[in-house]
């Protein structure tokens, strides 16, 4: 398997992906700008999403793929369809309980989350609604996780980098045809939630059905809970909630101190938090999508020297594409809110109040990506207790860090706590597979470092004087003379970079990796 020509596959996915989800925002930003209703939206949809990480995307995967690429290596498909099995049982039906408590508990999760909204009783009302009309979604979101597992070990990774547009789109149409028509129009996006959590399980089961890999789910809920398998991969879970979900505890801290600041602190948070996914998506859930299968079977062979090149080629690319990601996000932050979200009810005070923390954003984007890219070497390994100790103490440095910083910088402090907690916790993993001796850089770092810098700092440059010569809060009325001006300053930004480093001798054939 081509690395770079699947990387460029599912970064082409997640790319329309997130260009339909900078759609749904501007469209969302448009109709409801920053808010009361539009933070009770935000915190509903959060306390979900959080689980929905917690249950399904995050733990759940980086303990399932590797034991299920285990089985498949040493055991074949009539094994794996039987794990697949009893796990997907398991799944849903404790999900299925979870939504149902969820339900029933909304006020008091909503409370603890957002005191802040009590100022506002309707508000505070709302969220509770759209808590208990999107808790299913974590049901929908934890058998297209499983599902997502399964295919990406069978290295079929379009079809779940392609499913998240179905969400987006359920958005757009929600934005554009419902609001209008309902009492509370934000109970819209709810609903949008629902239909779209719906549209992305079925589209799993076809790609499922064609690898012979469809799940059959038991009226039974204890069904499979005996299978050393499912115990394995539940014993795998307990810890990984904790490792993969640090950053996302750290945002619902974040969303409750947010609710305490100015009104609208939690929607400008949230805005800046979408521009700074694009890039991560992009570059770092696409780069542990493919990295985690390949090198679960590489440490199911026993092939060390494969599994350190793999991470090394992994390592070198994140340093290539987020370092320029990082530069670009924080000279053009201004341009990027003005552009996608200046518009209707969304102010001039809150596009300048967004970009803030996106700027803070990029100190630490760098370190986000490399998370990513570094926390699969240790799932692939069954190592989850290395990456748990490493996120506790990068979740208590965050919060140490917003008592420093929110007082000052009020919600940008809030995302540079997050930044700088994500270099923190990708420094601490790139020193203990270091000392393991799992990793063993190849040669060649120090320059290859150094000319990328170089490359990042022409590029900001002309990043930074090119966006100096726009009035991008004045342009509100002319759409696309706006959008032509941001594009046109991105496309000269990254000439300079990408010509700068071919002027350096860099070429697309050395980044070219083949996977055993």
């Amino acid at each position: 398997m081509n690395l770079l020509k699947t990387l460029a596959g599912i970064s082409s996915m997640t790319l329309l992906s997130r260009v339909t989800g900078l759609l749904r925002e501007t469209l969302f930003a448009r109709a409801f700008g920053a808010g009361a209703y539009t933070d009770a939206f935000i915190v509903a949809f959060r306390i979900p999403n959080l689980l929905r990480r917690l249950f399904a995307e995050g733990a759940f995967s980086q303990a399932f793929v590797p034991i299920l690429s285990e089985y498949k290596t040493q055991y074949g498909q009539e094994a794996s369809k039987t794990l697949a099995d009893h796990v997907a049982n398991t799944l849903v039906w404790a999900t299925l309980l979870v939504s149902v408590a969820g339900i029933i508990g909304a006020p008091v999760f909503v409370y603890l989350i957002a005191t802040g909204l009590r100022a506002e009783p309707g508000a505070f009302d709302a969220a509770v609604w759209m808590t208990r009309l999107m808790f299913p979604y974590i049901s929908f979101m934890s058998f297209v996780a499983l599902a997502g597992g399964i295919l990406n070990t069978w290295r079929e990774f379009k079809i779940p980098a392609f499913t998240p547009v179905l969400l987006n789109l359920s958005f757009i149409a929600a934005s554009l045809f419902l609001q209008s028509h309902l009492a509370q129009p934000i109970y819209a996006m709810a609903i949008a939630v629902f239909v779209g959590g719906l549209l992305q399980v079925g589209m799993q089961i076809p790609a499922l059905v064609r690898i012979g890999m469809l799940p059959r789910l038991s009226l039974n809920p204890a069904a499979g809970l005996s299978d050393p398998g499912v115990r394995r991969v539940l014993k795998k879970m307990g810890p990984a909630v904790f490792a993969v979900s640090a950053a996302q505890i750290s945002l619902m801290i974040n969303t409750s101190i947010a609710s305490r600041l100015a009104e609208g602190s939690i929607s400008w948070l949230s805005y800046a938090d979408r521009l700074m996914e694009f890039p991560t998506a992009m570059l770092g859930v696409a780069l542990g999508t493919i990295l985690l299968p390949s090198l679960s079977k590489a440490n199911a062979d026993g092939d060390t020297e494969e599994y350190s090149n793999l991470l090394d080629w992994g390592l070198r690319l994140t340093f290539l594409l987020a370092l320029p990601s990082a530069v670009g996000m924080a000279t053009l932050a201004e341009p990027l809110i003005t552009t996608l979200f200046h518009y209707g009810k969304f102010s001039d005070h809150a596009a300048a109040m967004s970009a803030r923390p996106l700027i803070a954003y990029s100190v630490g984007l760098l370190g986000i990506i490399l998370v990513k890219t570094l926390a699969p070497a240790f799932y692939a390994r069954q190592d989850i207790r290395t990456p748990v100790k490493i996120a506790v103490g990068v979740l208590v440095a965050t919060q140490l860090m917003n008592m420093l910083f929110v007082p000052y910088i009020a919600v940008a402090g809030l995302a540079l706590s997050i930044g700088l907690g994500a270099c923190f916790n990708a420094g601490f993993l790139y020193t203990g597979l270091r000392r393991r001796g799992i990793y063993h850089p190849l040669p060649g770092w120090g320059w290859f470092f150094m000319r990328v810098a170089l490359a990042c700092a022409a590029m900001g440059a002309t990043a930074w004087y090119s966006a100096s010569l726009v009035d991008w809060l004045g342009m509100q009325q002319h759409v696309l003379l706006r959008a032509g001006a941001l594009f046109l300053v991105i496309a000269v930004s990254g000439a300079v970079y990408f010509g700068a480093l071919l002027a350096m001798g860099f070429r697309l054939r050395d980044f070219k990796r083949t996977a055993r």
